[in-house]
Formats: structure tokens, C-alpha cells, sequence
């Protein structure tokens, strides 16, 4: 059987990174014994110029097609001046995760042994070991879309309203998530909520334990979420998975990246109850390093891996690719956004950081 896997390159760096993640996969293929079969298609900025669109037609039905979608980055300046409704970040990123129920957003936070020192975090939090966090955030759900929502007139005074709702089945499904997802980890979970004020969340903390009893393996603690943003500071080493709404997850995944100081090694997952999902790096289009061959691949690489654990249950070939990477960075080996001009490191390209990871497969 044949993996069907949609290959969407986008903009700028996009592109570039992608040619990297299919190298490894080419190689993952021949280890493992694996088929793939890709088509590529184009979205966003390269879209619109090729077909007045950013999600065209044809793009869709291979996605429709794929059992997974590998996305790289879009956007740029020369798309900023269209509506925005019609920019390529709204009009191609939006709709995918609308037309697939994409409501599981997966968003790894990693500092690999080799990089401690790219983290803002003092060395005496840290240690001599980095730190391997998951966060996964409700991505369809929650104050973004509950109505009533909107700024309204009462009585010659203007009042903005935004609805926090949650439904028991949507706080089930990606409880489930979270769960799965401890298991081929520490298995350990940490939820978020507020249920100390938030009505909304005092269902989030009762329907996190119901699922939890599904799980006994799993170790679950609850975290309000002003703790949470506090403790990820204080001792990020006692997280695993962390379980969290929209907002909350929005906030609290952004902080535990930026504690990696790289945001050139972050990769990210959104995906449906079926495991069909979409991959693509946390970095954008990087417009003003797009064609250099100095752009970072690991975070594209590393949601290849993503692809291969979330939406084809192979966590074998998924440890092999991360391993790679990280007997890559042991090595000395960065790219331009990692390299600090220390004795031991090797500046290299995009096409090489990619084959030596390759090659260590």
C-alpha cells in the first residue's frame, strides 16, 4: 500500500525546505521499506500568480486525494497589498483547516542537547539537558468563533463581545488527542483551564477527567493557566504533553517556542478524527532569505516525522528521522539561524543540512 501524501511547497523558503523533506523521506522509503506517493500542487502567493488563487481547484483534489498533506510556508510583501481576504496566509491556510476538520493543532517545543545554548533560559533551569514539550491546542473551538461575537451599540455606548463556548464533544476529541499522543511519549498530560472563574472551563477540567479514565497509564495534573505560563519558565522539564482550548493553547504554545530560541527547528501539526492532517514548519515564507540556500530545513523535516508518527502510526521511522537531526546538531552542523561561530560548528546550506541528515538514516 502506497502512502498518498500532497506535497504544497507554497512561498519563498517554503520551497526550498520541502526539496529537504522529501530527500528524507526518499531515504525513509528505502530503509523502511515504505511506499509514498506524492503530488505536488501549488497554494498561497504562487497560487495566485499561476491561478488567481490561493486554494485553487486542482489543488484541492489532491489534497481530497492525500492521506496527508505536507505544507511549506506562504505569503510575502509582493501579496500584501491584495484584500485580506485574499492574502495567501487567509485564503489558503483557513480554508484547509475548515475543509478537513482540522481542530487538533500539535505544536512540539524542542531544545535538542546541541542547542541549550539557543534558549533565553538561564543554564541553571536548564541544565545540561534541553527539553521536549508537546502542546496540544483545540484549534476550531472556543472564544474564536463562539457567538455572539462582534462590537455592538447600547445605549449611545460601544461594547465589544466575544462568547467563550465549549461543547463536551469538542473538549472529548481533543482530550483523546492528547492522550494518544502521551502514549508514544512520557505519558504524562497536563491540562489547562481557568476553571476557578470560567464556567466554560470547569466543563473543560470535568470532561478532561472522564477521558482521563480511559487512560490509567497516563499521569494527569490540571494547571491553571496563569501557573502554567509561569511554571513553563520556572522548570519546563516537568511538562510533556500539554492539553489546552484555543486561546490558551495559542498563548501558552508561542511562549514554550520561543523558550527554544530557534524558531528554525519548530514544527507543527493540525489534524482531523480520521488522522488526516497538515504539516508544515512554524517559520513563514522568510522572503528575505528565499532563494539564498541558507534557510534552516530541520522544522519542515521534522514535521515530516510528525506526518509519519500522527497520521501513519510509524513511530519507528519518525525516531529515526528525529534522531538523525539530532546526531546532525551533535555533530556541529547548523545553518545560518544556529550558528554562533564557535570552534566546533560547521556552517552549512539548506541542500547540505538536509543530505547529512538524510545520510544519518
Amino acid at each position: 500500500m502506497a502512502y498518498k501524501i500532497a506535497v504544497l511547497p507554497g512561498d519563498g523558503i517554503g520551497v526550498e525546505v520541502m526539496e529537504e523533506a522529501l530527500k528524507v523521506l526518499d531515504k525513509i522509503s528505502s530503509k523502511f521499506q515504505i511506499e509514498f506517493e506524492f503530488r505536488e500542487a501549488l497554494i498561497g502567493g504562487a497560487a495566485i500568480d499561476a491561478k488567481g488563487d490561493a486554494f485553487p481547484e486542482e489543488t484541492k483534489e489532491i489534497c481530497d486525494w492525500a492521506d496527508a498533506i505536507l505544507f511549506g510556508a506562504v505569503g510575502g510583501p509582493k501579496w500584501e497589498s491584495l484584500p485580506p481576504e485574499k492574502q495567501p496566509e487567509r485564503a489558503a491556510l483557513l480554508p484547509i483547516r475548515k475543509r478537513y476538520e482540522l481542530f487538533a493543532n500539535l505544536r512540539p517545543a524542542i531544545v535538542f542537547d546541541a542547542l541549550i545554548e539557543s534558549s533565553p533560559l538561564k543554564r541553571e533551569i536548564l541544565g545540561d539537558k534541553g527539553f521536549d514539550i508537546l502542546v496540544v491546542r483545540e484549534l476550531t473551538g472556543g472564544i474564536y468563533f463562539g457567538k455572539p461575537k462582534g462590537i455592538f451599540d447600547e445605549n449611545g455606548k460601544k461594547k465589544g463581545i466575544d462568547t467563550l463556548i465549549y461543547y463536551d464533544w469538542e473538549i472529548e476529541r481533543i482530550a483523546r488527542i492528547a492522550f494518544e499522543a502521551s502514549l508514544k511519549r512520557k505519558k504524562k498530560v497536563a491540562s489547562i483551564d481557568k476553571a476557578n472563574v470560567l464556567n466554560a472551563m470547569v466543563l473543560w477540567r470535568e470532561i478532561v477527567n472522564k477521558v482521563a479514565k480511559k487512560y490509567p497509564e497516563v499521569e494527569l495534573s490540571h494547571y491553571l493557566v496563569d501557573n502554567a505560563a509561569m511554571q513553563l519558565i520556572r522548570d519546563p522539564h516537568q511538562f510533556d504533553v500539554i492539553l489546552a482550548g484555543n486561546m490558551f493553547g495559542d498563548i501558552l504554545s508561542d511562549e514554550a517556542a520561543m523558550l527554544t530560541g530557534s524558531i528554525g527547528m519548530l514544527p507543527s501539526a493540525s489534524i482531523n478524527e480520521s488522522k488526516k492532517g497538515l504539516y508544515e514548519p512554524v517559520h513563514g515564507s522568510a522572503p528575505d532569505i528565499a532563494g539564498k540556500g541558507i534557510a534552516n530545513p530541520c522544522a519542515m523535516i521534522l514535521s515530516a516525522a510528525m506526518m509519519l508518527r500522527y497520521s501513519f502510526d510509524m513511530e519507528e521511522a519518525a525516531k529515526a528521522i528525529e534522531k538523525a537531526v539530532e546526531e546532525t546538531l551533535n555533530e556541529g552542523f547548523r545553518t545560518a539561524d544556529l550558528y554562533k561561530k564557535k570552534e566546533q560548528e560547521i556552517l552549512v546550506g539548506t541542500k547540505e543540512m538536509g543530505t547529512r541528515i538524510a545520510e544519518k538514516i
